[in-house]
């Protein structure tokens, strides 16, 4: 008598989280990440035998705010946080491009999408590291989109 009711809710909810699961496929998610800064390091081309190459630099971007009530501006009333940026290129055209253009203490825009991964480091380590993965990059004026040189 009591167990029907429970196997009835059970098959009620295993239907409906299954429903769910579905409408999840089709739903929209966005990952886009938009950074202006100056690069950090000349960009180096790496290539870890049997994948492609992908070129890495880091890009340093500022926060800058006032500190205090103060309306009228004063020096010790500003302060700034650097935050670096580690950006990877691994589009075959934009690869090269941002290899071969983007130097040290350039001014860029970049886009790309946040990456979350785990690597063991020199000591065997665990680490986990944050990238961004380049899109498309924006350099004094002429714009570089996925691998084609625009002016």
């Amino acid at each position: 008598m009591f167990r029907r009711p429970v196997l009835q809710v059970f098959h009620q909810f295993v239907r409906r989280e299954s429903e769910i699961a579905s409408s999840l496929v089709l739903e929209r998610s966005l990952n886009r990440v938009q950074l202006l800064g100056r690069v950090g390091q000349d960009p180096v081309m790496r290539q870890v035998e049997g994948k492609n190459p992908v070129t890495i630099f880091s890009l340093a971007t500022n926060e800058m705010w006032r500190s205090g009530e103060s309306e009228v501006y004063q020096m010790g009333d500003v302060s700034q946080k650097t935050t670096w940026h580690r950006i990877s290129v691994f589009r075959p055209g934009l690869r090269d491009v941002a290899y071969q253009y983007v130097k040290k203490g350039s001014r860029i825009y970049v886009e790309g999408k946040v990456d979350y991964g785990e690597y063991t480091d020199k000591n065997n380590v665990r680490r986990q590291a944050t990238t961004i993965i380049a899109e498309s990059e924006h350099e004094q004026g002429r714009v570089r989109e996925r691998g084609r040189h625009r002016i």
